[in-house]
């Protein structure tokens, strides 16, 4: 049997839901308002950019007959989780609350009661329906971070069911127990202004989990200089992260106003701090600063600041971004010296420098940090890592094991040697590699 004949069935399936009744909220224009959300459809434009540029971002840093692949698993993540979404995620993420532990699918399910007025409990100034395609965004480019940390070995296939399940069991749980108003980690006074533990530590956990589930890459066991293929790209991947960061971190205030602004600056400064602390780090174990380094590097600080940027002042925001940086750097080279096989080093940048931003929040937030002699915030947020990071990693783990049950996760080796551009796609950036044209010959 076809293995796409059984997705393919199920998308028609959803499809007949266009045939069901759908109630139509009423909108209340008189409770909007215009400017908040003419900025929150720029945030979630901004926020959906990422994606793309993740996807340049990563693509860059692997072996050219693997960079088709690379960006499209980021790419597919635009069409996998925007309809998840739709159906149930949305409604697991910030439905009626059970316990404080996950939401009622049926509450929003095909966006039912997601219209044009505001829901007072989320964004009080803006439609609800634009407020749900904002937090759409989040859980579509936070799949799409993992894949760097198996890239090159993944089988397509069986990566789209993961990223199914994971968007459903792992990201919209923890989104509910952060953001919603009655999620236990909100209610123990856990701040994560835009995404330092749903996102971030989430993605770094399961990124962990999925480099020692899908085991080492052949060039690695075999101790290959890993070279990547497209500088360039990484530069312009990094130029549409930070652009598309502001709506990430702006857009996280809900409305147009000073903590609006206060995030722009900040996740500006952090970047900036952390861009050069890596490039300088560079120079003082006596290697020429690279490009690479200095975007990943500018990565780093945008993720730690993530969790800070409204409740930091701009001199917190750079001693997040250089501590956040320093820290990365070390773990990125003693994981180059390991046998982890973390292909684009997700977890020591995501999850190393979304745990920092974390708890530097706890130490700078205003009122509530360590600085101002409160400790509460601290305990909890501690807390909070031990809790995501232990359900991010076990939980990916499992399932990784359930996909791989259905559908082989890992390419076999002669498909890894093809490369995943052919093997999986039947596509090539480039000339045409000598394989290639060899398996051709056979087909034919």
């Amino acid at each position: 049997m076809n293995l796409w004949i059984a997705p393919l069935a199920v998308l028609i399936f959803l499809s007949l839901s266009a045939f069901l009744p759908s109630p139509k909220p009423l909108i209340d224009p008189g409770a909007l308002n215009s400017g908040d959300t003419a900025w929150m459809i720029t945030a979630t434009g901004l926020v959906l950019l990422m994606t793309p540029g993740l996807s340049l971002f990563y693509s860059g840093m692997v072996n050219r007959k693997n960079l088709i692949s690379t960006m499209l698993q980021s790419f597919v993540c635009l069409g996998v989780v925007t309809l998840l979404w739709v159906f149930c995620g949305f409604s697991l993420a910030f439905g009626d609350s059970y316990h404080g532990l996950i939401g009622d699918p049926r509450t929003y399910f095909l966006f039912a009661e997601v219209g044009g007025s505001p829901n007072q409990d989320f964004a009080p100034t803006i439609p609800f329906l634009l407020y749900a395609l904002f937090q759409m965004k989040f859980a579509i480019i936070t799949p799409a971070i993992i894949t760097g940390s198996f890239a090159e070995r993944v089988r397509f296939s069986g990566y789209l069911l993961f990223v199914a399940l994971f968007s459903l069991f792992i990201y919209a749980p923890v989104a509910h127990w952060a953001w919603h108003p009655e999620g236990f980690l909100r209610k123990w006074g856990v701040l994560d202004f835009a995404g330092g533990t749903v996102v971030h530590t989430v993605a770094g956990f399961a990124a962990l989990a999925g480099a020692i589930y899908l085991g080492r890459r052949e060039s690695h066991v075999d101790g290959n200089q890993h070279e990547p293929g497209n500088i360039p790209f990484v530069l312009i991947g990094t130029g549409m992260l930070w652009f598309g960061w502001f709506g990430f971190n702006a857009g996280s205030a809900l409305a147009a106003n000073h903590l609006a602004c206060t995030a722009f600056v900040t996740t500006s400064t952090a970047s900036a701090a952390a861009m050069l602390a890596w490039m300088f780090c560079e120079g003082v174990r006596g290697r020429k600063p690279s490009a690479l380094g200095a975007c990943i590097g500018a990565v780093v600080g945008l993720v730690a600041i993530t969790p800070a940027a409204g409740f930091v002042s701009v001199g917190a925001s750079v001693f997040i971004g250089i501590c956040a940086s320093l820290i990365s750097s070390l773990c990125v080279e003693w994981r180059s010296r390991s046998k982890l096989d973390d292909a684009l080093d997700v977890f020591p940048c995501h999850g190393v420098g979304g745990m920092v931003g974390m708890i530097l929040t706890a130490v700078f937030a205003d009122d509530v940090g360590v600085i101002h002699g409160e400790y509460t915030t601290m305990g909890m947020h501690l807390l909070c890592l031990l809790i995501v990071g232990s359900f991010a990693f076990f939980g990916s783990l499992a399932l990784y094991w359930v996909t791989d049950q259905l559908i082989t996760l890992r390419v076999t080796p002669e498909q890894e040697r093809e490369g995943l551009d052919i093997s999986q796609h039947g596509e090539f950036f480039g000339e045409t590699p000598a394989t290639s044209l060899i398996e051709q010959s056979k087909r034919e």
